[in-house]
């Protein structure tokens, strides 16, 4: 008999396979919106449509020596949860209640759209240092579950 990987182990693996479309040059990114274990939209973190990708221009925020976790308005690229929610807002897909994986802790920007956007679970498979996005995800009642990559395994944050 098969054995097949649970539900969230195969949402993760989803949002990996997703950021090896990424164009950052720092972070690569993926983040997949789940609903009734349907899979209805993704995203990468990148340069906008029509818009050269930082191989061509270069990483801003290295050239002024931002650190990770802070100043995130100071980069050319979107966000994959970003990315994510504008998708499934062009394909006129509602996300509310909707669960999103992603494979890196969302930045306090994205925590707020998709707390705004009604996400009501937040899967990720490594944390980030930004306390303003889970002081948020916490006061809005947004779950924050770490998952486990080998093993599927999950651990609640928030």
């Amino acid at each position: 008999m098969d054995k097949r990987p649970s539900w969230h182990k195969y949402f993760m693996e989803m949002a990996f396979l997703v950021s090896e479309r990424a164009t950052c040059l720092r972070r690569k990114v993926g983040a997949v919106i789940v609903r009734n274990n349907q899979i209805l939209s993704t995203g990468y973190n990148g340069a906008p449509k029509h818009i050269r990708h930082c191989s061509e221009t270069g990483c801003m925020r290295q050239q002024l020596n931002v650190p990770s976790g802070t100043r995130h308005e100071l980069c050319r690229g979107v966000h994959a949860e970003q990315n994510a929610i504008i998708q499934a807002a062009v394909n006129g897909t509602t996300i509310e209640g909707s669960t999103i994986y992603c494979t890196n802790h969302p930045c306090s920007i994205c925590a707020k759209m998709l707390i705004n956007a009604e996400i009501r679970c937040v899967y990720i498979a490594d944390d980030y240092p930004d306390e303003l996005a889970k002081n948020m995800f916490a006061e809005a009642g947004v779950e924050l579950i770490l998952v486990d990559r080998e093993t599927g395994n999950l651990s609640k944050l928030l």
